[in-house]
Formats: structure tokens, C-alpha cells, sequence
């Protein structure tokens, strides 16, 4: 009996582990988008790049964001000749965009202090 449980425990925790990881990447996704282009402008496949060297995402996911966040006016875009192929389409923040991702690093600090916060008060290190 205890196997079962145990083993009905894991497959809800792997579940539960799992679609909260994909929530987590939707979520924070586009302040890694923003953040990246604070400094410099990056074209789409540089983007998905640097993101995934941190976090495990799809490519798929990050050229909808690109194309929405333009469309917001967070981003303009241009052309620029690559001697590796094709011309790339870069994105550059604008200052509306500039604005966006400095409201959201605050609202991002605030939301992980808190969860730091509660994580400390409520889980036992002993």
C-alpha cells in the first residue's frame, strides 16, 4: 500500500513540477526578450539563443512574442545584411519599450523578494 501512494505522491508532484515550469517560462519569457534588448539590438534567432543558454524554451515560442511586442510598439525592426546568409531582421527597444521593461524588472523584484520572503519563513531547513 505505502508503494502506491508513494508512487501516486511522485506522479502528481512531476505533474504539478511540470506545468508550473512551462507557467514560470510564459511568464517571465518576455522580460528576457526586453532585458536583452536593453543594451543592444539582437535579431530573433541571437534572442532565442541567449535565452536558451539559460532556459529551456522552444524557438517557436519567441517569435510570437517578437511579433506581438512589435506590434505594442515596444520594439521597431530593420534589416541588416549577414555574411553567414540572409539579411536578418533585428529588433531594437524603443523608448516605450525601455519604459515597459524597467516596470516590469521592478514588478519582477518585488514578486520574487515576496516568494523569497515566504520560502524562507515557511520551509524547514533542519
Amino acid at each position: 500500500m505505502f508503494s502506491s501512494v508513494h508512487y501516486i505522491v511522485v506522479k502528481v508532484e512531476m505533474r504539478c513540477g511540470s506545468s508550473l515550469n512551462v507557467q514560470f517560462k510564459k511568464g517571465v519569457l518576455e522580460l528576457c526578450v526586453l532585458a536583452l534588448l536593453d543594451k543592444q539590438d539582437r535579431y530573433g534567432y541571437e534572442l532565442v539563443q541567449k535565452i536558451s543558454d539559460q532556459i529551456a524554451i522552444s524557438e517557436g515560442t519567441v517569435y510570437p512574442l517578437l511579433r506581438r511586442l512589435t506590434k505594442e510598439e515596444f520594439f521597431t525592426t530593420y534589416l541588416q545584411e549577414s555574411t553567414e546568409g540572409p539579411s536578418r531582421k533585428y529588433y531594437k527597444l524603443t523608448e516605450k519599450g525601455r519604459k515597459y521593461l524597467y516596470a516590469l524588472i521592478q514588478e519582477w523584484n518585488e514578486f520574487t523578494s515576496g516568494v523569497n520572503q515566504l520560502i524562507k519563513e515557511g520551509v524547514n531547513h533542519e
